[in-house]
C-alpha cells in the first residue's frame, strides 16, 4: 500500500502555485521557485519510494531477485533493479505519474474533493515486467520501454464509511522542453500528413480524445480493486465492495468522475512568469466529456536533474 504522507512543506517550498476554478473546470499552474535539487530529492524520496514499493515487490518477485536494497549492489542483478534501472525515458514517465498522485493529494483541485491514492498501479506495466525479466538474465538487453496502456493515474475520494464516492483519472506527461506546439500536440493529438489529400491532420491519440471516448468506469478501477483485495482486504473492505458495485454490468452504482491532466516539463526560452500553455479561463473546446476537468501545468528548470537525483536515491537513505 501507499502510506507515505504528502510532503506538503516541501511542495510549497518547491513550487509557486496559482489555482483557478470556473464551473467544472480547474487550472493549476505550478512554477518551480526552488532549485536545491539535493535537498528536494531527499525530501521527496520517501513519497516516491512509497509510490513504487508495491511494483518493486511485484516485479522483483516475478524476475527472481531479492527485494532488499542491497540487491542493487550485487553485480549479477543490480542492473535490473526497479525502478532505478529503467531507461531514462521510462523514469521520466513514472515521475509524471507520481506527481499526479502527489498533486491530487496536496492541492485543492476542482470540486475541493479529498483525494487519496491507496496504491499506485505501476505493477500493471506489462512491458516493464518483460523488460526486467529479460534484462536480469541478459544485461545486454537494454532498450526503450513501451508506455503502460490505460489510465496513467487513479485516485479515489471516500465517504466517512470508506465507500468510494468519486474517483479521479489522470493522464501525466513529461516533456523535456515545453512549448505551445508540444502541449497542443499532447492534448489534441499528434499530427500526420494524409496520403490522399496531402493535408496535415490529427491522429486520435490526444488526451482530449481519450477522455471524450473513455467509458465512465475505466479498467484501472478493476485493477485497483484486485490490488486492494490482495494488499488490505480487511481494512479496505468497504472500498472494495463499493468498487465492485460500481463495476456491475447491470445495475451498477453510479460514481462521479474527475479527469486530470498533469503536464510536467522545462519551460521554453523566453517564457514569462505566469505564462500558461493551456487557457486557464475557460474549458478547452475540444474537451467534450461530461466530467469535471482539472489541468495542471508543472513548469520547471532543469527538471531532469531532479528526476535523476530522486531515482538514484531510492532506498539509499533512512527509511
Amino acid at each position: 500500500m501507499h502510506t507515505a504522507p504528502v510532503p506538503s512543506n516541501t511542495i510549497e517550498n518547491w513550487l509557486e502555485s496559482n489555482l483557478t476554478e470556473n464551473a467544472n473546470y480547474g487550472h493549476a499552474l505550478l512554477e518551480q521557485k526552488n532549485a536545491d535539487f539535493d535537498s528536494l530529492s531527499d525530501e521527496l524520496r520517501p513519497y516516491f519510494e512509497s509510490a513504487h514499493l508495491d511494483a518493486r515487490k511485484y516485479f522483483h518477485d516475478v524476475i527472481g531477485i531479492d527485494l532488499h536494497p542491497d540487491a542493487a549492489d550485487i553485480p549479477a542483478v543490480g542492473h535490473a533493479v526497479y525502478p532505478e534501472r529503467l531507461p531514462t525515458t521510462a523514469r521520466r514517465g513514472l515521475f509524471g505519474e507520481v506527481m499526479a498522485g502527489m498533486i491530487s493529494e496536496h492541492y485543492p483541485l476542482i470540486g475541493k474533493h479529498k483525494w487519496v491514492v491507496p496504491v499506485f498501479l505501476f505493477r500493471h506495466h506489462g512491458d516493464v515486467k518483460q523488460y526486467l525479466f529479460d534484462l536480469v538474465r541478459d544485461a545486454a538487453r537494454k532498450r526503450q520501454v513501451f508506455g503502460r496502456p490505460g489510465s496513467d493515474f487513479l485516485g479515489i475520494s471516500l465517504d466517512a464509511s470508506g465507500n468510494v464516492e468519486r474517483y479521479i483519472v489522470g493522464e501525466a506527461k513529461w516533456r523535456e522542453k515545453l512549448s505551445d506546439l508540444i502541449v497542443e500536440d499532447l492534448v489534441l493529438g499528434s499530427r500526420k500528413t494524409d496520403k490522399k489529400t496531402g493535408k496535415v491532420v490529427r491522429k486520435k491519440d490526444g488526451i482530449w480524445t481519450k477522455f471524450n471516448t473513455d467509458l465512465n468506469i475505466p479498467l484501472a478501477m478493476r485493477d485497483l480493486q484486485h490490488m486492494l483485495q490482495e494488499l488490505d482486504p480487511v481494512g479496505m473492505a468497504k472500498t472494495i465492495l463499493s468498487i465492485d458495485k460500481a463495476l456491475l454490468i447491470k445495475g451498477a452504482l453510479p460514481l462521479k468522475r474527475t479527469n486530470l491532466v498533469v503536464i510536467c516539463g522545462n519551460s521554453h526560452i523566453g517564457r514569462q512568469p505566469l505564462e500558461v500553455y493551456i487557457d486557464w479561463k475557460t474549458m478547452p473546446s475540444a474537451y467534450t466529456a461530461p466530467h469535471d476537468l482539472q489541468v495542471v501545468e508543472v513548469v520547471m528548470e532543469n527538471g531532469e536533474e531532479l528526476i535523476d537525483k530522486i531515482y538514484e536515491k531510492l532506498w539509499k537513505g533512512p527509511t
